[in-house]
Parts: structure tokens; C-alpha cells; sequence
């Protein structure tokens, strides 16, 4: 064998040789992975979620930011904790449902995940500045309640959408029920009558439009409709302020008339799901009459549909009963606004997927109609709703100060193929409100 051969074997043996051990040398100098940063293993320590806890022990007007009372708090603890419970593991230990359910309802409450910016949308055009736009702000979501609470971000969102998904699943049953018989119909428009003074009302309508930050490739990025994209919500609220009908979806801008007629709600209404009552004699009276969602002017005028006249040469009678139905009506116009003042999730642009938004307001919506059956003081304090004054005069509540965002100007017409008998009925309700029968202190005075 050549010598040459042999030294140029050795020498490239030991070549590999202290690549190996060169190898195995920074392998063992390499600092060892940690599974989580370290302030977040202080998650234990002091914290926001201990200052809750103080906070529930010496308040007795509602924890902090969350808008409800520790009562309130420890109902929905109890109801949904054994869905959210996790077990601990040899490598950590699990977060615990007071605070899965704690960060969850403040971040309904704070709306931390929307970025409020006077950017508008609508001005980016095309794909790649649109990534550009979503990348720069992505970052910070839920970026504050995860220093509070001392919890990854993408674990908030895992633990918002879970929670999220239990509440509504709990709770649909008995705080997000639709009417289903006659007599419970009849009960929400006894409500309206004592209430508002508007018989036969089974629910005042309204809507908002939660404009969403569209994913990619969702085809809502081209010149027309500049990138917007809305969840919708359609109700029928009843005299206090709870949603009784809901239909909630996804849909790019249209009008306010489009947004009902294009629901769920309309549908059924349409196909007679909803089991009104039939149309039964007004109160102190022989006239009869169906009994009726009451809508503003942009919607449709139905036998189960009232709406006002139409703002143009109204004679005396025709303002009265604009002015009883708009008592009637701004209980949804209300309802909307203390929805959007206490969780201030639904108040600008939210970065998430369609799906997570819908069943994010699901659970709100549980959450809202739970915390107005229980009247809560934190919730529901006396001056945020629009109250009536013992002359039948109301006094405008405190959200109108706040900002709500709930409502935008509609545009004022007239459905101009109106069946004759829906006119014909809206007129002989007219009347009924300026006769003896129904006439209230003051009516005139306040139209």
C-alpha cells in the first residue's frame, strides 16, 4: 500500500474526528430552552388577577372593568368552570378557570385585540399592502392583557375562544331564548304596554354592522367594496333591553334595509316560525290588531312590521304615533348602545376570522341578556338607558355622552308598494293613540 495513501486516510479521519468532538462541544455549552418567557413564569406573583380578588372582596359596586358584580362573577365561574378546566402537568401548571374567565370577560369588556387607528381600510388597495397593513398591527394584539395577566398572547386567544364557545353553549338556553308560544309573546308585549305605552309590540328591531378586518383571498379586496367586511347583527329586543330574536352573520356593506330583509329573522318572519299571537282587540277597544315588531324608517312596512310615518306633510295624528313608536322603538336603540359601552369589543375594526367574531358575539350577547335579567347595578346603572319621567317625557341616558357607535343615519323613505290593509292598519292605530281609549298626558306636547 502507498504510504502517501495510509497519511492522507489517517489525516482525514481525524479531521472528522474533531468535527465531531467540535460539534458535540457546542451541543453541551448551548444554553438549555426554556418552554416560556421568563416574566411569565411569575404568573403566580401578585398581579392583575389578584388585585381582581381584592377588588371582590371590599367592591360591592362591580369588579373593576368587568361590569359585573362578584356575585355575578362567581354564577358564571360556577356555570362554566368545569368546561375550562384544564389539568396541571409535570411541566406546568395549568391556568385556572377564575382566570381563564377573568381575562376572557376583560377582554370583552377593554376590546384589546382592536387596534383603533384613523387609517382607513378602505385606502389600501391590493393584496400586498393589505399584509403589510394586517402584519404591522398584528403583533399587539392582545398584547396588554398579556402583560397583565402574565400570559402568552397566543394562549389568551386559545383561552378567549374556548370560553367564549363554553359561555354560549351554557347559556343559550336560558339567556338567548326565542319566544316560542303565545303566552310568552304575550308577556314582552304586556311589557311594552306598561312600559312604553305601545300595545301589541312583540319587540323593537335594530342592528349593527361589526366591520372585520377580511382575510386573505376572501375575494373583499377589490375597488368596490375596499376590503370591508361586517359581521351583522339583527335583533328584536324586548322592553328591557334584553335580545330575545338574534340573527348573526357575515356579509359585506349594505343598507340598512338590505341588512334585514337579507336575515335570518326576516326569513322566519316570512315563513311564520316565530308563533305570534293572532291579531287580537287593542286595549279599552273593539279595533283589531296583529300584534308587531315596531322598526324605524328603514324598514319595511309588514303586517308584523310596524314603522312611522314617513317625515314629510305628517298632519298631528300622524306625529303622535311616530312619537309612541319611537318610545317603543329606542329600546332597541338602547339595548345596543349598553351593549357596546360595557364590552367594548364591538366598538371599531376587529383582526380576527368571521367565525372566531361570530362566536365572540354570541357569548356577548348571553352575557348582555344574563346581566339585564339580573338587573345588575354594574351592569345596568339606572341613568345609562334612556328613562321615562312621570309626565311621559324621557330623559336621554348617559350612553348618548360615551360614544356607541351602535346606530348610523338612515336614509328616510317610504316603501312605496305598502299593501293597502298594512297602511289601513297603521292608520286605525293612529287614531287609536289620539282617542280617549289610549291618549297619554302630555302626548301632544312632546311631538
Amino acid at each position: 500500500m502507498n504510504p502517501d495513501s495510509v497519511l492522507s486516510k489517517q489525516r482525514a479521519f481525524q479531521v472528522v474526528c474533531a468535527l465531531i468532538c467540535s460539534e458535540k462541544q457546542k451541543q453541551k455549552n448551548k444554553n438549555k430552552r426554556i418552554w416560556k418567557r421568563e416574566c411569565l413564569e411569575r404568573r403566580e406573583q401578585p398581579g392583575l388577577s389578584v388585585l381582581q380578588s381584592e377588588s371582590e372582596m371590599t367592591d360591592e359596586n362591580g369588579i373593576g372593568d368587568l361590569w359585573m358584580t362578584a356575585e355575578e362573577f362567581e354564577f358564571l365561574l360556577r356555570m362554566v368552570g368545569p368546561l375550562i378546566t384544564k389539568q396541571h402537568t409535570k411541566m406546568r401548571r395549568a391556568i385556572s378557570p377564575r382566570d381563564r374567565l377573568s381575562v376572557t370577560l376583560r377582554f370583552l369588556a377593554t376590546g384589546d385585540i382592536k387596534i383603533v387607528t384613523d387609517l382607513a381600510i378602505g385606502n389600501f388597495k391590493g393584496v400586498f399592502l393589505y399584509i403589510l397593513y394586517f402584519i404591522s398591527y398584528a403583533g399587539k394584539t392582545f398584547s396588554s392583557l398579556s402583560a397583565q395577566y402574565r400570559i402568552g398572547a397566543s394562549t389568551i386567544s386559545q383561552i378567549v375562544m374556548e370560553t367564549c364557545g363554553a359561555l354560549y353553549q351554557l347559556m343559550k338556553k336560558d339567556f338567548l331564548k326565542t319566544p316560542s308560544t303565545e303566552t310568552e309573546w304575550r308577556a314582552i308585549a304586556r311589557d311594552f304596554e306598561s312600559k312604553w305605552q305601545f300595545p301589541h309590540c312583540l319587540g323593537a328591531l335594530g342592528g349593527k354592522q361589526i366591520h372585520i378586518q377580511p382575510p386573505a383571498k376572501s375575494g373583499c379586496l377589490d375597488n368596490n367594496n375596499k376590503g370591508r367586511l361586517y359581521v351583522t347583527i339583527i335583533a328584536a329586543v324586548d322592553a328591557n333591553y334584553k335580545f330575545i330574536c338574534t340573527s348573526v352573520g357575515t356579509q359585506e356593506k349594505v343598507s340598512d334595509a338590505e341588512l334585514f330583509t337579507h336575515s335570518d329573522l326576516c326569513k322566519e318572519m316570512d315563513q311564520g316560525l316565530l308563533n305570534f299571537p293572532p291579531p287580537e282587540p287593542l286595549p279599552n277597544s273593539d279595533i283589531m290588531m296583529p300584534y308587531v315588531f315596531v322598526g324605524d324608517e328603514a324598514h319595511p312596512l309588514r303586517p308584523d312590521l310596524m314603522k312611522p310615518y314617513p317625515n314629510k306633510q305628517m298632519d298631528q295624528s300622524q306625529r303622535v304615533l311616530n312619537y309612541r313608536l319611537s318610545r317603543a322603538r329606542r329600546v332597541a336603540e338602547n339595548a345596543f348602545s349598553i351593549l357596546t359601552n360595557r364590552l367594548r369589543f364591538f366598538r371599531s375594526t376587529v383582526y380576527l376570522e368571521p367565525d372566531k367574531v361570530i362566536k365572540i358575539t354570541m357569548a356577548s350577547l348571553c352575557i348582555h341578556n344574563f346581566l339585564c335579567e339580573r338587573k345588575s347595578k354594574a351592569y345596568t346603572t339606572p341613568a345609562i338607558a334612556d328613562l321615562k319621567n312621570g309626565d311621559h317625557s324621557m330623559v336621554e341616558g348617559t350612553w348618548k355622552n360615551q360614544g356607541n357607535e351602535s346606530f348610523q343615519p338612515v336614509e328616510q323613505k317610504r316603501e312605496p308598494n305598502a299593501l293597502v290593509t298594512v297602511e289601513t292598519q297603521r292608520n286605525l292605530l293612529r287614531d287609536y293613540f289620539v282617542s280617549q281609549a289610549d291618549c297619554i298626558p302630555l302626548q301632544e306636547e312632546h311631538i
